[in-house]
């Protein structure tokens, strides 16, 4: 299932690295598309989007569902 993310806070490509691993250790097989200067995550995965948001604030990211 598709899920989109608004996230604050991602400047570098270390932050994309972040999130996109908080993203990928809950579900290897997601599909994680960034969008780094709106800010937008797309997510195509089987885990319920309160989990993908835990694991983002996990890594110190503001995160809502869009």
């Amino acid at each position: 299932m598709k899920q989109l993310f608004s996230v604050q806070g991602m400047t570098c490509g270390h932050c994309e690295k972040a999130v996109r691993d908080a993203i990928t250790t809950l579900d290897p097989s997601a599909i994680v598309q960034i969008d780094r200067s709106s800010g937008s995550v797309e997510v195509e995965t089987h885990v319920p989007s309160t989990q993908v948001m835990q694991a983002v604030r996990e890594e110190g990211y503001q995160v809502v569902q869009a």
